[in-house]
This record gives C-alpha cells, structure tokens and sequence, in this order.
C-alpha cells in the first residue's frame, strides 16, 4: 500500500452544502482540504476569496493547503496565515522574488510551497528546492476545470524527485489536474507525495469511499 496523501479540492464541493462536504472529508482518509484561490487575473477564472476560506476554516479539522492562482501574492501572506493556513502555495510564474516570497511564508509560521504551469521546466527550482515545503506539479492548465491530464506529468514528478534527492531536500511533490484512479498509481511511482482530486471525489456516488481508494492506491 502507498503512503499518499490526499487533499480533495474544495472548489468541486457543493457550495450550496459547504459545511457538509468539509465534514465529509473531515470524517475521510484525506489528509488536507485543498483550496484553490484564483483571481480573474493569473487565470482567467475567479473561485472563491478570504470569506470563504474563513468559513471552511471554522469547519474544518483537517490541514488547510491553499494554492495561490494570483498575481502578486505577497500582498495576503500575513492574511492567510492569519485564517489558518497550513501550507500556502505560490506560482513561480507569478512571484519576481521568489525567495522572498516563500520566506515571508515561513516567516508566519506556515508551510511553504511552489508551484509550476505545465509549460515551466522544473530545473528552475533548483536554486531553492531546499527551502521548500512542496512542490505543485499541475498536470493541467490552471483555471479551468474538466481538463485532460497532461501525460508530460510524470517525467516531470521523476525529475523533480531526481532533484529533492540529489539536493537532499524534504520537499513533497504535489499534483493538482485531471488526477484519478487511471493515473493515480502511475504517479505515485513516479514520485508524488500528495494527490489533489476535486471532480473525481466530489462528483462521485460516494466520495468517502473515492478518497479511500486513492489512499490506498496499490503500486507493483
């Protein structure tokens, strides 16, 4: 059996029925709530704000793992922290300082974590691999949701495993995008850590048994 982590991400809950999709996985083998921030301005699509997270952080029991999709994030570390966040995670692609940014995260006491569009090499982390908590690989474009899985994903989880190793580093490898039972085993041989799944879990006939079966993921 894997050791995987599972974070069901929150933005494929039924808002009309928060409360009872965090309890859900609350009460299930998920590790954390995955929470997708996005701003209309990175991405082309607007999720959810501080509000929201407020909420679900008063539900929740489990670990809050935020994924920033937001231009200029410094401006809310301290806001985050300040609702709760576990980890926080930050685009490389829209952070110019990118040390400073993920000092300033661990700076609040968080966990901090970096992630990569499908288009960006994960070479460029290699100057900060070992300042990192996590490393979000998205094995879809972000922003948009029903997306085929990028099968590019796995050289990419094997090369960035290489990477943490060679570094001596501890970061986990995250992967957020079209991740189910079809690819689920694949990725954790290639080296994930942490499995985000928002449509795959919440669509299901019963997402408590769905979280389950990712956790428990047999790999040869």
């Amino acid at each position: 059996m894997s050791t995987i982590k599972i974070a069901p991400s929150l933005l494929a809950a039924d808002f009309g029925n928060l409360q009872r999709d965090v309890e859900m996985v609350n009460q299930s083998e998920a590790a954390w709530h995955h929470l997708d921030i996005m701003d209309g301005l990175f991405v082309p699509n607007i999720s959810y704000g501080m509000p929201l997270v407020k909420t679900i952080s008063k539900f929740a029991t489990k670990p809050l793992d935020t994924h920033l999709m937001i231009v200029d994030p410094d401006r809310y570390i301290q806001t985050f922290s300040d609702l709760g966040v576990y980890l926080l995670t930050v685009h490389y692609e829209a952070c110019s300082h990118l040390h400073r940014t993920v000092q300033a995260i661990k700076a609040t006491g968080m966990k901090a974590g970096v992630a990569l569009n499908p288009h960006t090499n994960v070479e460029l982390l290699k100057n900060i691999i070992g300042d990192l908590d996590l490393v979000l690989i998205m094995s879809v474009n972000p922003g948009f949701g029903g997306q085929s899985f990028i099968p590019n994903t796995y050289d990419k989880v094997r090369t960035l495993k290489q990477m943490i190793k060679e570094h001596n580093a501890s970061a986990l490898i995250e992967v957020d995008g079209g991740v189910s039972m079809d690819n689920a085993a694949k990725l954790i041989e290639a080296g994930a850590d942490v499995l985000v799944a928002g449509s795959y879990v919440f669509k299901s006939k019963n997402p408590t048994a769905t979280i389950a079966e990712l956790a428990h993921v047999v790999i040869s």
